[in-house]
């Protein structure tokens, strides 16, 4: 299950997900960081954060972008992705969302590019077609730019 927790709630809503639903990956999980514990355990079982730093800061979650947990969620080993959310609500694309994540957060190429292989890792799409994606990821890595 992927369910929206720790996006408007604390970290006990993201343990719910997990405990009740089974969630292999989180939306948003914003709040995971106000609970090292969970982060550790994020981390461990390799569930991933869906992170929408444009989303985040429209619906006021968090106050900017640059206030975003994300570097925090990256140094203690969360996989993270970047997403848009909602992309025409939003006005974002995932290129804008990778340089945010650049820009502000200094994330670099190699962490973006890395970020996009944990999605893919993450996704629902067959073993076969994770395969594919990342074999091309790993053919064309320049493909990513800030």
């Amino acid at each position: 299950s992927i369910p929206h927790a720790g996006e408007t709630a604390g970290p006990d809503s993201i343990w719910n997900a997990i405990r009740s639903l089974g969630a292999d990956r989180i939306g948003h999980g914003t709040r995971s960081t106000d609970d090292h514990e969970l982060l550790a355990h994020l981390a461990e079982h390799r569930i991933a954060l869906e992170v929408c730093l444009s989303s985040n800061a429209a619906t006021a979650v968090i106050a900017s972008v640059d206030e975003h947990p994300l570097s925090e969620m990256i140094n203690a080993g969360v996989p993270v992705t970047l997403n848009t959310d909602d992309p025409a609500y939003f006005r974002t694309t995932l290129n804008h969302e990778l340089k945010l994540a650049h820009d502000v957060h200094d994330v670099a190429i190699e962490r973006l590019v890395q970020m996009q292989r944990d999605a893919i890792e993450a996704s629902y799409a067959s073993p076969s077609d994770k395969r594919l994606i990342l074999d091309e990821l790993e053919t064309h890595p320049g493909g990513v730019s800030a």
